[in-house]
């Protein structure tokens, strides 16, 4: 049963993610211990959205295509319309989701991050929540849409919104104590 003290954390993002999905849970797991990196396509910096506008530039510690899963016990991915929609389309974004996936690691999804992992085939037969205007896009791949703060499967988190921030990262720590989970991917 990992540590959260000792847990290392891996988030994903690009321009356009939720500025309050990134912030607040990375704040929140490193309040308790946990090391999180930033990772983006090009390992740069980006750019948030603050609700109605252009929020904060974040710095990232490392592309995403240098990530390596086995150095990380979860894979958080924050939300907003632009980040996950983009991200999609990356290939080492959608590599990267599906090792974490594979190999038991937690993953977390909330708001529109769900597109993430229907991309990768990772919720076939899972319950799921996301941000209501992508549930027959979760449902369309298969996954059990439930309209909940917070749903987990077998390790998968996902989450609807920043409302359910402290829902969100509470069962990410709890999963998390719980170790690798044997799933396979689109079950």
């Amino acid at each position: 049963m990992p540590d959260i003290r000792h847990a290392r954390i891996l988030m994903i993002a690009t321009h356009g993610f939720e500025q309050s999905e990134l912030i607040e849970p990375r704040n929140q797991l490193r309040s308790i211990g946990a090391e999180v990196d930033l990772a983006t396509p090009d390992g740069l910096p980006i750019r948030g959205w603050n609700r109605t506008d252009w929020g904060e530039t974040i710095e990232a510690d490392l592309k995403i295509g240098e990530a390596r899963p086995d150095d990380y016990d979860a894979l958080v991915l924050p939300g907003g319309v632009m980040n996950p929609d983009k991200l999609r389309t990356d290939d080492a974004t959608i590599e990267t989701v599906r090792n974490f996936i594979d190999t038991g690691k937690v993953v977390g999804a909330i708001c529109h991050a769900p597109w993430l992992l229907v991309q990768a085939d990772a919720i076939r037969g899972r319950d799921v929540t996301s941000y209501q205007s992508i549930r027959r896009d979760v449902e369309n791949a298969g996954g059990q849409w439930i309209d909940r703060a917070v749903v987990a499967d077998n390790g998968i988190v996902t989450s609807r919104g920043p409302q359910d921030i402290p829902a969100f990262v509470a069962k990410i720590v709890e999963e998390i104590r719980e170790g690798p989970h044997k799933r396979a991917r689109g079950i």
